[in-house]
């Protein structure tokens, strides 16, 4: 049975992961431009490194180009490059005129890149390599032309960005694995939080409940004061206006709305004390089908419509007579008020596993409409207030239904479309040995 515990533990649920949701998105919008800002960094700074280099190796060949008394040495050209930077310098016949080599392992890829080169002059660009085993070498490159030389000469300065590249993908990663270890605590404290955030929320609504149950009793006596006064108004033989007898009659009507929506009060009241006692009984669940139906039939003529139940096995089954009698005449009830005249209700079994019982109650009338079926079993959720105050419900009914049934241990399904009817489909668990089994009414005279 669904108290009010879980109820507000599913609350506290659904507000954990919501706080979780958004931490998430947070931490994960947090990651990313973190990454984004450290790529910016390094290879802005490394970019600046390449260009500047690019242009002292090109003014250097060009003032050997226009010196070629010099000699490499006495051009000071390319001190202070790193171990990881490189350039190499080609003409535009493809001959190779001076370098500072790159690693062994790199320098095949290098001159690959250079052979294909179509990157503008001036821009950097990070190429990417995978060898046999995934792993990945990237070098950042960025050419520049010698001013003067003829033929064209062109310096090609790059730098093994592997190791750089490899710490900011570590870093990131070391920067995922806080996050969410930070969410996961978040998360625990969000649900610890949420649970003394819900302690006011659970003292209004033990004090409506309570309130519920203690008005709901208290009406009852004076409701039925009221129903006996009506009575002994409309056996009144001196009462003959029928102004007067359509007031009495009136008031009886609603004497009778007011008495059954305390009833109902009663029962939501102790189904949330959890005070809902199962009588446990075997039973003929077609019996009570049949005489719902016998019940429901005045009302359903008023409207012409027709309750049909044909050919149904006996079926012994064990729970709580007065209960399932209960749920089968709210069904019922609810399937011919929302019928229109001329229409059908039908009441059958269905076929389920063993140690199950599943009926189905169906009928033709306005149906409910896709966003409103997860809400019809919600107390005092009706579709259409206005039909529904018009035909004396409540809101309710379904709910005690759907109380019955999880008392069973079972559960309550719903097809419906607009226009095309609805159909209510039971599943109780069956108790006993024999508590699924179908007998034959010929074979089955004495119960």
């Amino acid at each position: 049975m669904a108290g009010n515990n879980s109820i507000f533990m599913r609350s506290r649920r659904r507000l954990t992961l919501l706080y979780s949701i958004v931490m998430m998105a947070f931490l994960g919008v947090l990651i990313f431009l973190v990454h984004q800002t450290m790529a910016w960094a390094l290879t802005s700074e490394q970019a600046r490194e390449l260009v500047d280099t690019a242009r002292n190796v090109a003014d250097a060949e060009s003032y050997y180009y226009q010196h070629p008394e010099l000699t490499i040495d006495d051009s000071m050209a390319y001190k202070g490059t790193s171990d990881r930077l490189f350039f190499y310098v080609f003409d535009s016949d493809g001959r190779l005129l001076n370098f500072a080599r790159a690693s062994f392992r790199i320098e095949p890829f290098i001159l690959d890149v250079i052979d294909s080169w179509s990157t503008t002059e001036g821009d950097v660009t990070v190429f990417t390599k995978l060898d046999e085993k995934g792993h990945k070498t990237e070098i950042m490159m960025t050419s520049k032309t010698v001013v003067g030389s003829s033929p064209l000469q062109t310096v090609y300065v790059g730098k093994d960005v592997t190791a750089m590249y490899n710490g900011m993908e570590k870093a990131t990663y070391a920067l995922a694995f806080v996050g969410l270890l930070a969410l996961m605590i978040a998360a625990f404290v969000g649900h610890l939080l949420s649970r003394r955030a819900m302690i006011p929320l659970r003292e209004a609504y033990e004090k409506q409940r309570q309130f519920a149950a203690d008005a709901s009793h208290e009406l009852r006596t004076p409701l039925a004061v009221v129903m006996a006064s009506v009575d002994l108004l409309d056996n009144d033989p001196s009462i003959q206006s029928p102004f007067l007898k359509q007031v009495i009659a009136d008031l009886r009507d609603e004497v009778k709305k007011m008495t059954k929506l305390v009833s109902d009060l009663l029962v939501v009241a102790r189904s949330d004390n959890k005070a809902l006692k199962l009588k446990m009984t075997r039973f003929d669940m077609t019996e009570v089908i049949e005489q719902t139906a016998r019940i429901m039939q005045p009302l359903a003529e008023k409207k012409s419509i027709d309750i049909a139940i044909s050919n149904l096995p006996k079926l012994y089954m064990q729970g709580d007579e007065q209960k399932i009698r209960q749920l089968v005449l709210i069904l019922v009830d609810n399937a011919v008020k929302y019928t229109q005249e001329g229409g059908k209700v039908s009441v059958g079994y269905r076929p389920c596993d063993s140690g199950y019982v599943r009926f189905a109650v169906q009928d033709t009338g306005i149906g409910i409409a896709k966003e409103d079926q997860d809400k019809i079993f919600d107390r005092f959720y009706r579709v259409d207030k206005a039909r529904s105050r018009e035909m004396g419900g409540n809101g309710l009914g379904l709910a005690i239904a759907q109380e019955i049934v999880e008392l069973h241990h079972g559960k309550i399904d719903i097809e419906s479309e607009l226009g095309q009817g609805t159909t209510f489909i039971v599943t109780l668990k069956a108790r006993g040995e024999k508590s699924h089994r179908f007998v034959s009414k010929k074979s089955d005279t004495k119960q």
